[in-house]
This record gives structure tokens, sequence and C-alpha cells, in this order.
């Protein structure tokens, strides 16, 4: 334990930054897709499920709710972060198939959205 500390303490000395969650202070504006792998385990370790309102994204903490609104038809839906990503350039979110259904753009495959941080 002492050997973990001390290297995480030199990586931070050397000006390292290491990855750990954080809060969305203002909107976060975007590309969003939308995933469907029902079943396959989401980072946090639950199960995806394509009917539930989750999303992924790159560094909010799991279980942060965020407002998403599609800029193209003003829709919005709030979400429950349950996974990691993104990794396409530009894209700010991914959403499970209900919540892209809900915000239109299912047929699409992707669209603009802000995000916001809520409760």
């Amino acid at each position: 334990m002492q050997k973990i500390i001390t290297v995480l303490s030199l990586a931070v000395l050397a000006g390292f930054s290491l990855p750990m969650a954080v809060s969305l202070g203002a909107k976060q504006c975007g590309g969003a897709s939308w995933y469907n792998l029902p079943g396959n385990k989401t980072a946090s370790g639950e199960r995806m499920n394509p009917n539930a309102m989750t999303a992924a994204h790159r560094k909010l903490r799991f279980g942060t709710k965020v407002r998403v609104t599609n800029k193209r038809n003003g829709r919005s839906v709030i979400v429950r972060i349950n996974d990691r990503g993104p990794f396409i350039k530009g894209r700010v979110i991914d959403l499970s198939k209900a919540a892209a259904g809900k915000l239109g753009y299912i047929n699409r495959g992707h669209t603009s959205v802000c995000i916001e941080q809520v409760g």
C-alpha cells in the first residue's frame, strides 16, 4: 500500500495527471451517438439495458444524472451515467437506444446535443 501511495505522489509531483471522475460544471455541447449492446457489462459493472435511460460519458461519475437536449429539435431527456465513452472525436455522450429514441435521432445515428448536470 505504501508503495502505491509513493508512486501516486511522485506522479502528481512530476506533473502527470491521473484520470478521475469529475462533475460537469457548465453545459457541454457536442455530438451524441447511441449504442445497443444488451446484456454486455458497462464500465460501472451494470448490464447494458437498451430500454433504460442511461448513457456513457468519458469523465462524469457513475450515477450522475444529466439532461441531454437535442439541438436539432429541442427535445430533452434525463439519463444516468453508467458507462464510459464515446471515444470518437467531437462526441460528448453515448446514449442508450431508449434515450436516443426519445430525442428523435435513432435513424440518423448521431446528433448535436448539449448536456448539463441535474440534481
